[in-house]
């Protein structure tokens, strides 16, 4: 088969490695790709959001299969798109994708069918928004922007300073785009926090290995919020009594609701849980892979990814087997420094094959370009550099042995991934 991968990061390296272990696949491109998934695949410079250019290509080249790994496009209604085009797509509806693209819509969506999550409220007047603050007078309090911003739109405010600032910055200051016009503020909960993946079809679930991700910038969990800079896979606090428990009160409840609402759901779900003292509760939802938890979910699935997504698509989820090894694995983000906020690219990666790979772990690239055969940045997060082994400390030695063989200016990453609380 012919197979499109859209997107461009760590996430979509390893979806492209994971499709191509699969014996279905006779030639796969990725569009757009980077440095280090044009040495593995075919690549075209598409913007992720040009449906149009995007459908036009894969009918160019006889595309059989497209797998639409980014949110924005998803929202959009890329897989809309392919799907109307006569090519079928893993991955959910414009309308199916609103349990990302809009906050307050997945809030609702839970209020309403009963499903687990912080008490909330939602605004659209900055003046209102801060008067609930003032009245509640509860911190830490969480302030969300309504639509997408890159996993970043979330801010954790110690004080009502800082919650007025995050609320301000939002509302009036754009800082997030129209993605923060309406906002979500919500209690603060405590306790392990867990990514769970899942695929479905809108009638079966099967919740993939468990991972935790590392949000904060710094060690110990401290400075900005980031896209990730690491995980580790199964999460250790996600026992086999918390899982079924997630899947009576959350994951089967919530593709009940999107069915009920018209919005039936085909894809890769994925569930942002905190396991409260009160028990699991959901944080966020996104609609797709997260990233970089895909690159520790992915390389423990020991089924054919290519016949898992086909069988989402088909509505058949139930039909194939959906296997995981028992291993463990880490992945060590490879960040530029002063990401997430202001960082230089263009500079030289060394201690990369021609394959972009070092000796004893996977690299997944998310922001390289190939220059005149040299991997070079071109983005905030660089590189994941992810190990397996039979225990986490394995995993993570491997991973660490790893990103000690690979160098770049003023990089940047946590010398504490897989440390848990």
């Amino acid at each position: 088969m012919k197979v499109l991968v859209i997107g461009s990061g760590g996430r979509e390296h390893a979806i492209v490695l994971g499709l191509l272990k699969s014996p279905k696949v006779t030639e796969l491109w990725c569009a757009p790709g980077n440095g280090g998934i044009s040495a593995v695949a075919h690549t075209a410079p598409i913007n992720v959001m040009d449906k149009e250019g995007m459908v036009a290509f894969a009918k160019e080249k006889g595309i059989e299969f497209a797998v639409v790994a980014p949110d924005d496009p998803l929202a959009a209604g890329m897989a809309d798109a392919m799907e109307e085009a006569g090519i079928p797509a893993f991955g959910p509806s414009a309308k199916a994708a609103q349990i990302e693209a809009s906050k307050v819509f997945s809030k609702n969506l839970m209020k309403k069918y009963g499903i687990p999550t912080a008490a909330y409220e939602t605004f659209e007047d900055e003046d209102a928004a801060i008067a609930y603050l003032k009245a509640q007078n509860s911190y830490p309090a969480v302030i969300k922007a309504d639509g997408l911003a890159l996993g970043k739109g979330v801010i954790i405010a110690a004080n009502e300073a800082e919650a007025v600032e995050a609320v301000h910055e939002m509302m009036s200051e754009g800082k997030f785009g129209d993605s923060g016009r309406r906002v979500v503020i919500e209690e603060f909960l405590t306790g392990p926090e867990v990514s769970v993946l899942s695929f479905t079809d809108g009638k079966t679930v099967v919740p993939m290995i468990s991972s935790k991700d590392h949000k904060r910038a710094n060690d110990n969990d401290e400075g900005l919020n980031t896209g990730g800079m690491g995980t580790i896979a199964p999460n250790p606090f996600y026992t086999p009594e918390v899982a079924a428990e997630c899947m009576e009160k959350i994951f089967l409840p919530t593709i009940d609701a999107m069915n009920k609402e018209g919005r039936t759901f085909k894809g890769c779900l994925y569930f942002g849980l905190m396991i409260t003292p009160k028990g699991p509760k959901v944080i966020e939802y996104n609609c797709r892979f997260g990233d970089p938890e895909t690159q520790v979910v992915l390389p423990l699935l020991k089924s054919d990814l290519l016949e898992i997504m086909m069988a989402v698509q088909a509505g058949r989820l139930s039909e194939v087997p959906v296997e995981f090894s028992d291993e463990t694995a880490a992945c060590v983000v490879m960040a530029s420094g002063g990401y997430p906020v202001k960082y230089q690219s263009g500079y030289e990666i060394t201690g990369l094959d021609e394959k972009g790979q070092a000796e004893g772990v996977t690299v997944y690239h998310a922001g390289t370009k190939l220059v005149d055969g040299k991997f070079v940045t071109a983005g905030g997060r660089v590189l994941g550099v992810t190990a397996t082994g039979k225990t986490l400390d394995e995993a993570l030695s491997r991973a660490y042995a790893g990103v000690e063989k690979i160098h770049f200016t003023d990089v940047h990453y946590r010398h504490d991934i897989g440390r848990t609380k």
